[in-house]
């Protein structure tokens, strides 16, 4: 599959990921939050930037939602639960979080 952004064909997977990482950019991050009725706030971009982070910079460690939950409780500084992020990513933080965030589609398992 493919998309066409800004005269430039990017391929993607079926499900939407990115095929190649490097065609992300956050002009595109806006274009496909937008793609599925997403409007990007603070906190989305918080998001964003830690999943890309523990992608790129820790050997393509792709945190599940429970470890979400327990990082941005830290840097918010305030309790939350998973309904926090998935207010944020209604299709799954971590998944159409990472969607978003142009990384490929976690390999992992369901559950914690």
């Amino acid at each position: 599959m493919s998309i066409e952004f800004n005269g430039k064909v990017i391929e993607t997977s079926p499900m939407g990921y990115l095929e190649n990482a490097e065609d992300w950019n956050e002009d595109l991050c806006k274009y496909l939050a937008e793609q599925e009725k997403i409007e990007l706030t603070e906190r989305h971009w918080d998001v964003i930037n830690h999943l890309r982070d523990e992608f790129f910079n820790n050997a393509g460690n792709q945190p599940n939602t429970r470890k979400l939950v327990k990082f941005f409780e830290k840097k918010w500084g305030e309790k939350i639960d998973a309904k926090v992020l998935y207010d944020l990513f209604p299709g799954d933080p971590s998944k159409q979080g990472g969607r978003i965030s142009g990384l490929p589609e976690s390999r992992r398992k369901g559950g914690y």
